[in-house]
Order: C-alpha cells, then structure tokens, then sequence
C-alpha cells in the first residue's frame, strides 16, 4: 500500500497538534456495559486523501472506516471482520475490512455519489435507500466465515448497526459515528463509540443510559479540538463509573502489494494472459480497490510474470 500525500498545509499543521489514533475499551456500571471508541481522524484524513473522496463520500466512506474500527475489537489475533452494505441508494455499495489489530481498508461503490442537490443537513438517509448491512466474521483456522444480515430500517448507518446487533446478536447496543468538518471542508474530527448491553444487566441501567445519550456532547467536535477519545468517555460517562481496560491501535492500512498482484496475474487463464499480451496496453495498469494504490507492470515485467518466451 502506498499513502498518498495530504497536501492542505493548514490541515496538516491541525492533524500534527492532534493526539494519535487510537481505540479505548471500558466497562461501565460494574461491568453491565461495555464501550469501544475510536478516535480516528489521522486514519479518515488518510482514507480520503489515497480515494480521492470529496465531504460527502468522505462523510460516508468515514462512517463505515469508524465503525469497522470500533467492529475489529470484537475479533482477536489474526481474525478479521468485514462491514458490507448493499443498497439501491446512490451510494450504491460500501466494503469495508478491519483486522483485530485495528488495521482497516474498503471503499465506496459509486464515486463520486451522484446526488440531484446538495446536502443540506448530516442526513444521508436518501443515499442509501433500501438494502442490507452484513456483517461478516473471518476467524483464523475456521473453515467457513460465520455471517449475519439484516435489512436497513433506517439508512442511518450507526442506528442500523445497533439493528443489527439487536437482531442478530440480541445486544442492545448504541453505535455513535462522528466526523467534524471545518468551513472549508477539511476533516478537523473523527471517531466514535460502540456501546453494549452486557448480559444480565438490571433493566434499570438501559433506562438510565437512555435519557443520559441524548446529553451527549459532540464527539467529532470534542476530538477536533484537540481531545482524546478517552478524555471524551470519562467525562461525558462519568454517572456510569467508567473502568478503562485497554488502548488499542486504529490505522488505514491495506496489506496489498506488487506481490500479491504478481501473484493474481499469474493466475488467471491462459487464454487472459494470451488476451493481455496481444492486445495491452501496456504498461498495464491495476488498482487497490480498498487503498487505491496504483501497479503498473510493462510488457517485459508481463512476459516475465506469464512465462512468455
């Protein structure tokens, strides 16, 4: 994987005085509920500048790095979730995948999201549309993934997250997904929290943290100004008596290489290869779907690779 510069000098003189990204867990209420944040505005500011993406693809794209961020602590060692949306909206389609180790990589559908006129709010439900969100669970020496999907009922997707794991898992669970741009357009803030329900939690807790969630401060604004995501859940959980249990890394990172794409293009049916040769161009060029990095292989590294004599 290659990180393409972020050129904005003002941006990058805001993201050196920012704390570095980083994922917190914490059990709240003597351990009846559990918390998960990431703060990440290093990794979505990366993320924007390798896709290209404009605010509202950034917007989009960002929410599902975030919570494929917060979904990599539900996985250990060398296992990996995948985050997949696929709806009828402009969007199109959102792939996302994050390692236990709180690497994470994906991409947009459709790019640019062709929308009739702009924004006028954070509202993005019309971009979605109807679709499905699934959840998918690849864990190291299990030979098949373990799966779930469920109908998006809101085109929201932090609310249709918490749907999930109601449904799916039978958690109550609150996702938050924040990002928080400057006039200009330039990510300032991003991070969120994923929040569940621990079994055998007393019906009097969910009923205390529901008319405590609307307070919430902003937590894009909070991480823009120069906050840490923990800072954010110590004070503004304070009722709940948080218990901090550990700080883990969040990163764009794709483990693509030339390698792999040697490997990929040695691969593929003889009558491809003969196709490719004949017929270029050359140099032939791929890309990373999920990093946008860019492999460009001239006809003697082609020949090299597809055994021509």
């Amino acid at each position: 994987m290659y990180k393409k510069p972020i050129t904005d000098i003002e941006l990058l003189e805001h993201l050196d005085a920012l704390p570095g990204d980083g994922r917190e867990v914490f059990l709240l209420e003597r351990g009846n509920l559990r918390v998960t944040a990431v703060q990440g505005t290093h990794m979505i500011n990366q993320m924007r500048a390798n896709h290209g993406l404009g605010i509202l693809e950034s917007m989009v794209l960002g929410q599902a790095y975030i919570a494929s961020g917060l979904l990599s602590a539900t996985v250990k060692g060398n296992d990996r979730v995948l985050l997949t949306v696929e709806c009828g909206g402009p969007i199109g389609g959102i792939y996302t995948e994050a390692w236990a180790n709180g690497n994470v990589r994906g991409y947009l559908k459709n790019v640019p999201i062709h929308v009739e006129k702009p924004l006028e709010d954070n509202d993005l439900t019309f971009l979605y549309g109807p679709g499905f969100i699934t959840i998918t669970k690849m864990i190291e020496g299990s030979s098949q993934p373990f799966s779930g999907q469920v109908m998006m009922q809101y085109g929201d997707l932090a609310k249709d997250l918490a749907v999930y794991y109601q449904m799916s898992e039978q958690t109550p669970s609150l996702f938050v997904l924040s990002i928080k741009f400057d006039s200009h357009g330039r990510i300032f803030g991003a991070g969120g929290f994923f929040l569940q329900v621990m079994p055998g939690c007393p019906d009097s807790i969910p009923e205390k943290l529901d008319s405590h969630i609307s307070g919430l401060s902003s937590l894009g604004r909070h991480l823009a100004q120069g906050g840490t995501i923990r800072q954010y859940v110590e004070q503004e959980f304070a009722p709940f008596h948080p218990e901090h249990l550990d700080t883990l890394p969040v990163a764009f990172s794709c483990p693509c290489s030339r390698e792999n794409f040697n490997g990929y293009l040695s691969s593929l049916p003889e009558q491809e290869k003969q196709s490719i040769m004949q017929d270029g161009p050359f140099p032939l060029h791929l890309d990373c779907l999920n990093c946008s990095t860019a492999y460009d292989f001239t006809k003697e590294e082609l020949e090299s690779i597809f055994h021509v004599s």
